[in-house]
Formats: structure tokens, C-alpha cells, sequence
């Protein structure tokens, strides 16, 4: 009996409305990209495994697919026996599916430093492979939209990024709330309380606090060990609302005595100030319990959620340092975000915010009656897609039926007859699927096809 065919776990076909969906937010975010000058780059699907291997951290390192060198290798591999499993997969594997796109980034730079022109602003969007436990949301192949900017300190990159987003958002029409804080603000933080090492239960605790209210928020503050003190002089930062002005206001009076702090609050508003400027369609908000990434970023970071519709994070971002350092070229800061298209992708199926002619392949039928008359159509519909119209002469001669249902399957908007009649005439029959309406047209007249 044969086998019934399958995918492996975690991955998955998509058919041609799912393509022309996803396609929509590809180009939406690329067009969105070189508005603001950034490149476009692609890396290949597998890297070295010493390019991957300890830059993710010990679970990263679990994670990775490794692939098997090719052919029959194992024949000339040598003795295998008495080797150790890490030795053996050195032995057999060179090469690992890539897990993310930044490190890939950071191998290019360092390779063809030469030929770049700092600041280099890229862009890349392609798949990206994890052996991760499939589930709801959690793929082992999925997509991700990254844009860097690399080798600039200055925070007209952040404040480009942030318009970038709202732009692609607005593009998309998903309303969504633009967060944003900064490492140096939540240092300053741990260092002002004497906790430096207690950074990651105080953001966590701050996160609780809509949920659970403030006294349980500090109770489980003294329980993670921090002192009364530390909970007294965090109080204000727990409790303060007003506009971001406000917040940083009253977190510049807390963290007065802290270099870093102070650093990261003047960042934050002199990026907060530049966007008041730019007139974002969204809302961007100063939200101190974001906490990004912490060993990876060392400046402001960023993270975007959708209002209308309960999602995790659907882009996020933020300035790190030191990029390239993993491949000996230290120094070399930057700022990048990542979009999350299968994030996005499920927030407008969610919320059905897709335009009408995303799905539309075909826009013409043209109708084949026989041999003469598709003759008579091919140079007519040859025409219409020179004048940009995706059009289709249906190959066989079959049941008229036939070929209106698969119009329909198709969901294609309007269909070209021709006879005899129109043959004589010089002229084609267009009928409006939807309203049922047709028109006999002479071939200028069905090029203008949306009046009808």
C-alpha cells in the first residue's frame, strides 16, 4: 500500500490565497523598507555549524537542525568508533540550518567588510529553522522580516525605526500600541535599589502589577529578597502614571545619582521628542516592564502589540553593541527590529482586514468555445495583460458549466465570451460575475475592464 504523504512537524504547505496573504505582507513591509533607504541582502539556508554553534547559548545550541554532510560521506569518515556523540556529530555534521537571521547578518558584515558603506541599513526576510517542540504559534520553520542598521550610534536609527513601523502597521491597518524603555533606564534602576542582580524579578514584578495590584507586588518584590529599603525607594516608579513626559520625569528624580540611568532617560526622550515630530498614526507608550533580551540589548528597546485582537509581541527590537565581536571585528554597534509575519498574518485573518484584491488571481476568463474562436481570443487577451490585466483563455473546449464553476472556484470577477457573433462584429462579450451584467466591447473598451 503506498504511503500516505505527509509534512514533518512544525512545518506547513500553504496554498495560493495563503501565498497572496502572506505576499501582501512581505511586500508591504519590503516597500516599507526601501522607503527609508534600507538593502536588501539573502544568506543561504544552512551556514557553517561554527558560525552557529555557542551564539545562541546552551538551549540554542539544542535547537539547531544540523544536516548530514552529503553523499557517502560515512564510507570515508575514518574510525567512528570510540568517539563521543558531540565528537561524532563533528565528525558527520559541518553544516546547521540557520536559526535566526542576525547571526547570518553578522558573518556577512564581518566577510565583506571591505565592500560595505557604513552605516549599512539591510533588510532580510527569510525562513528560519528551529527544532523546537511544535504548537499552537510555534513553528519549526517560520519567517522573520529583520531591518539593521549598523555601524551608527545615533538615535535618528531608533527614532526611523519606530516610523517604520507605525508606517507598516498603518499600511496593514492594524492598530497596534508601540511600547518602548530602555536597558540603560532598567541598569540604572537595579543600581539605584543596590540590586543589580535582582534586575529580571523587579521587571517581572512591574509586569504583575495590573493584575495583582501594588501591595502584592511589593510583597513579592521582599520575597524575591529585595530589601525594605530598595521596595520604599522603587515606590515611585510603581506608582506613577501620566504621559511619557511625566514618567520620565519622575524616573530622572529616582535615578538622579545614576550615570547609566540618567544616559538611558535622555535617550528616551530625545527619541520620544524626534517622534512627537513625525506625527505617528499609533501610539507609542513608555513601558518600564519591558525587558527584552537582556544579556543582547544595551540600549532602547522596542516592542509592538495589536490592540484590536489579544496576540503576544508582533515586532520588537532594540540597540545592541559589539554585533560582530563574536567574529573578531569588535565594536561595531547597532539598532535592528524584526517583524513577526506569522504573527501579523494571524492578526488579519483574525480581524479580516485583508483588501478584497489580495486574493484575486486572475481578473479575465476568457471563455473557450473551440479552436476559431480561441484563436480569435488569444491576441485579445495577450492585450489585456500587456495592459497589466492577469487574464487566462481557459485550455479546453469543454462544457460552458465547466468553465463558468471553475471561474467561480476561482473567484474570478469577469469572464470574455466570444461566438460567432461578437467574431463578426470585431468585438467580445464581458460579463460581471458578481452582478450578472455584460457588455459586448471592442477590444480598447474591455482594456478599461473596472468600469464595467
Amino acid at each position: 500500500m503506498a504511503q500516505k504523504p505527509s509534512i514533518p512537524k512544525g512545518t506547513r504547505d500553504f496554498s495560493p490565497t495563503e501565498m497572496a496573504r502572506r505576499n501582501y505582507i512581505f511586500d508591504t513591509i519590503r516597500g516599507v523598507y526601501a522607503l527609508y533607504g534600507f538593502q536588501q541582502i539573502e544568506t543561504p539556508a544552512m551556514e557553517n555549524l561554527s558560525t552557529l554553534m555557542g551564539k545562541y547559548g546552551e538551549e540554542g545550541d539544542k535547537l539547531l537542525f544540523k544536516i548530514l554532510n552529503s553523499g557517502d560521506f560515512m564510507a570515508h569518515a575514518g574510525a567512528t568508533e570510540g568517539l563521543t556523540p558531540p565528537q561524532l556529530a563533528a565528525r558527520i555534521c559541518e553544516k546547521g540550518l540557520r536559526y535566526d537571521l542576525t547571526v547570518p547578518f553578522a558573518r556577512y558584515v564581518v566577510q565583506h567588510r571591505e565592500e560595505l558603506q557604513l552605516p549599512f541599513k539591510r533588510y532580510q526576510i527569510q525562513p528560519v529553522w528551529r527544532a523546537d517542540r511544535p504548537q499552537k504559534g510555534r513553528y519549526r520553520e517560520f519567517y522573520q522580516c529583520d531591518a539593521d542598521i549598523v555601524g551608527s550610534d545615533s538615535l535618528v536609527n531608533e527614532v526611523e525605526l519606530m516610523q517604520i513601523v507605525d508606517t507598516v502597521f498603518s499600511k496593514l491597518n492594524i492598530r497596534v500600541m508601540i511600547h518602548i524603555n530602555n536597558r540603560k533606564i532598567l541598569s540604572g534602576i537595579a543600581e539605584t535599589i543596590g540590586a543589580a542582580d535582582k534586575i529580571v524579578d523587579i521587571t517581572v514584578a512591574i509586569d504583575k502589577l495590573d493584575k495583582i495590584g501594588l501591595d502584592k507586588v511589593n510583597e513579592e518584590l521582599a520575597a524575591g529578597g529585595l530589601s525594605a529599603e530598595a521596595i520604599d525607594t522603587l515606590q515611585p516608579i510603581l506608582t506613577m502614571t501620566g504621559s511619557n513626559d511625566e514618567k520620565l520625569d519622575t524616573i530622572s528624580q529616582v535615578l538622579a545619582q545614576s550615570e547609566t540611568g540618567m544616559k538611558g532617560v535622555e535617550e528616551t526622550r530625545f527619541i520620544l521628542d524626534m517622534l512627537k515630530q513625525c506625527s505617528l498614526s499609533n501610539d507609542i507608550m513608555l513601558d518600564l516592564t519591558l525587558a527584552r533580551g537582556l544579556n543582547y540589548y544595551t540600549g532602547a528597546i522596542f516592542e509592538v502589540k495589536a490592540l484590536d485582537t489579544p496576540m503576544g509581541s508582533i515586532t520588537g527590537g532594540g540597540r545592541y553593541d559589539n554585533l560582530t565581536g563574536i567574529f573578531g571585528m569588535p565594536g561595531l554597534s547597532g539598532v535592528g527590529i524584526s517583524f513577526g509575519a506569522d504573527r501579523i498574518y494571524d492578526v488579519l485573518n483574525t480581524l479580516n482586514l485583508y483588501p478584497e484584491e489580495t486574493t484575486e488571481s486572475t481578473q479575465l476568463l476568457f471563455i473557450n468555445f473551440g479552436l476559431n474562436e480561441m484563436t480569435y481570443c488569444m491576441p485579445i487577451a495577450q492585450k489585456c495583460r500587456m495592459a497589466g490585466i492577469r487574464a487566462e483563455v481557459y485550455p479546453d473546449a469543454v462544457k460552458m458549466k465547466k468553465q463558468m464553476a471553475y471561474a467561480n472556484a476561482k473567484h474570478i470577477p469577469y469572464v470574455a465570451l466570444a461566438g460567432e457573433n461578437e467574431i463578426a462584429q470585431g468585438k467580445i462579450t464581458l460579463k460581471n460575475m458578481s452582478s450578472g451584467e455584460q457588455h459586448l466591447l471592442s477590444t480598447e473598451e474591455l482594456l478599461n475592464i473596472s468600469n464595467y
